[in-house]
C-alpha cells in the first residue's frame, strides 16, 4: 500500500497515542497553553498604549496572538516527530506496517487539538480584558474554518521540518520561521506604518491574509479578498507539506 494512503484506523490509534503523550508532558503543554496568553498581556499592557491602531489595542492584537499559538504548537509537532525518529519509535511502528501518513497524522491532529485548546484560552482571557468579538454564528464558523486551515498547514509543515532535522533541538530551530512570520505582518501593527521594503513583504506573506480574515470575521468588519488569499496560501502550503513529508519520511526510514 502507498505510504501516502490514508488508513483511518491506524491514524486514529496514532492520534490517541500523541494526545496521551501531550498530556504526560505537562511542562510543554503548559508552555504551549500559557505562553501565548502571557505574550498577549505583555503586548496589550506594555506596548498597547504606545501603538495607535484606531481602536483598543486588545481588539487589534487578538488575531495575531491566535497565530502565535499556532507557531508555538507547531514547534512541538516538529520536536515530537524528530524524537520518534531518534529514539527508534518510527522503526518499531514500521515493523507493524503502520503507514507514514498515519504516523504523521497522529502528530498533526494532536497539534491541532492542543492549538484549539490554546485558542479557546486566549479568546477567554481576551474577552476578560476587553475584547468584544462579533456575535454572528456564521462569522465565528468562518473564522474557525480559516484558523483550522492555517493550523493544519503549519502543523504538517512542522512535521516535515521534524523529518528534516537530526535532533529535537534542531527541529525547534527549524520552526523558528513559522513562529517569526506573525511579527512582520499586520498582527501587531498596521502594515501602513512599516518601511516600504518591509511593507511589501508584510502584505504578501501567508500570515497577513489569515490575520486580516480573522480580524474582519471576528469584529464584523469587511474582509474583502483576504479569506480567498488565506485559503489559497493555507491549502497550497498544506499540499506542499504533505508531499514533502512523504518524500522525507521515505528517505529517513529507507
Amino acid at each position: 500500500m502507498s505510504e501516502l494512503a490514508i488508513r483511518p484506523t491506524q491514524a486514529m490509534v496514532m492520534v490517541g497515542r500523541c494526545v496521551r503523550l501531550s498530556r504526560r508532558n505537562i511542562d510543554a503543554m503548559l508552555t504551549s497553553l500559557l505562553l501565548p496568553v502571557i505574550l498577549m498581556l505583555l503586548f496589550v499592557y506594555l506596548f498597547g498604549g504606545a501603538i495607535d491602531t484606531g481602536s483598543a489595542y486588545v481588539t487589534y492584537v487578538v488575531p495575531g496572538v491566535l497565530l502565535l499559538c499556532a507557531g508555538f504548537g507547531a514547534a512541538g509537532t516538529a520536536i515530537s516527530v524528530t524524537t520518534d525518529l531518534t529514539n527508534g519509535m518510527i522503526e518499531r511502528l514500521r515493523t507493524m506496517d503502520v503507514g507514514a501518513t498515519s504516523i504523521l497524522a497522529g502528530h498533526v491532529v494532536a497539534s491541532v487539538a492542543r492549538n484549539s485548546v490554546s485558542t479557546v484560552l486566549v479568546l477567554g482571557v481576551a474577552v476578560a480584558i476587553g475584547f468584544r468579538p462579533a456575535v454572528e454564528p456564521l462569522r465565528w464558523l468562518a473564522a474557525a474554518g480559516v484558523l483550522l486551515m492555517f493550523l493544519l498547514a503549519v502543523s504538517w509543515l512542522s512535521a516535515a521540518f521534524g523529518l528534516l532535522a537530526r535532533t529535537p533541538e534542531a527541529a525547534s530551530g527549524y520552526t523558528f520561521l513559522v513562529m517569526f512570520l506573525p511579527y512582520p505582518s499586520s498582527a501587531f501593527v498596521p502594515v501602513e506604518t512599516m518601511p516600504d521594503w518591509l511593507r511589501g513583504f508584510a502584505e504578501n506573506q501567508p500570515v497577513t491574509p489569515v490575520i486580516e480574515s480573522l480580524r474582519g470575521l471576528l469584529l464584523d468588519t469587511p474582509v474583502g479578498s483576504a479569506p480567498a488569499h488565506a485559503a489559497a496560501w493555507c491549502l497550497g502550503l498544506l499540499a506542499v507539506a504533505v508531499v514533502l513529508s512523504g518524500l522525507l519520511f521515505r528517505r529517513r526510514v529507507a
